[in-house]
């Protein structure tokens, strides 16, 4: 099968690259640790990509095109569906940089580099309306995006830093003993994650309830596998809260890690919210090939 688009979602830290089938299905993917931070020589990586991508389209989005990457392109300004981005595009050497998506408000300005491939793609397959909206859709990871949809545009979203808080609690806090290992699920540490998602979804109390857990634990009211579940479910819980913000909407899809989507999901059904999970690469690449198409690069 050959390869009909080449496409890169080309992040902070890590790199994954997708060699995409002319009908849209995935021929292969690699990753690798040479995010924008790490990579050492920008003009040599695309070379190298350009290379094995041979006569076919090669398409970066993500960090690639922040200004901590190769190109910087500038974002475009929601709301904005797949015809604005794809205008945003641009080419820079052998390669097209996604521009990333920009919510200009006074209050609180909001930016997203790659997530808008993953929402396109989702658009694509259907599995967010492209009603008039406005709908509701969730990406949880590092930097959870929440945005809002309609008309297929995405319209507003903000951002959650929800998996860095976690990673900076694991790696510098009075909790990260409680965190160094991953806690084997039980009935016990479900109970804490789920306690800890049903406070946030009531109170805004996120940093002293945080110590509150390990006060739990030296008064022996938890233990560790506990207090780390009730850790994540209070980060989750916070998250789920900030993102859920002005809209009522019964239903929301999630789009990511399964094993993570699942975590909101459980999390959002406290919330009185049903979910749908679409796997994040699946959805990029859709996204990616839909981009491809409307700047003529792929069939």
């Amino acid at each position: 099968m050959h390869p009909a688009l080449v496409a890169v979602d080309w992040g902070s830290t890590h790199r994954r690259c997708f060699v995409i089938a002319a009908d849209g299905s995935m021929i292969s993917r690699t990753t690798d640790a040479l995010g924008v931070l790490a990579a050492p020589d920008f003009e040599a990586e695309v070379a190298r990509l350009d290379e094995m991508a041979g006569p076919a389209p090669l398409l970066l989005a993500g960090m690639i095109g922040s200004s901590q990457g190769w190109r910087e392109v500038p974002y475009v300004t929601a709301p904005a569906g797949l015809p604005e981005i794809a205008a945003g595009c641009v080419q820079a050497g052998p390669a097209w940089i996604v521009p990333g998506l920009l919510h200009d408000d006074d209050a609180r300005p909001d930016m997203m580099r790659g997530e808008e491939v993953q929402i396109l793609g989702a658009m694509a397959l259907g599995f967010i309306a492209e009603g008039a909206g406005p709908d509701l859709v969730c990406l949880p990871g590092t930097h959870s995006k929440w945005a809002e949809t309609g008309n297929a545009r995405i319209r507003r979203f903000r951002t959650v830093m929800t998996g860095e808080i976690l990673a900076a609690l694991k790696a510098h806090s009075i909790l990260s003993d409680l965190l160094a290992a991953p806690a084997e699920e039980t009935a016990d540490t479900e109970a804490a994650f789920l306690a800890g998602v049903d406070h946030m979804l009531e109170a805004a109390d996120l940093t002293a309830e945080l110590f509150t857990v390990r006060a739990r634990v030296l008064t022996g009211r938890l233990d560790a596998a506990a207090a780390a579940a009730q850790v994540s479910g209070l980060l989750i819980g916070a998250d789920i809260r900030a993102g859920l913000g002005r809209l009522r909407t019964d239903v929301v899809p999630l789009i990511g890690d399964a094993a993570l989507c699942n975590r909101f999901a459980l999390a959002l059904a406290r919330a009185g919210r049903e979910t749908s999970i679409l796997d994040g690469e699946t959805a990029f690449v859709a996204g990616a090939m839909a981009l491809a198409r409307h700047l003529e690069l792929a069939e």
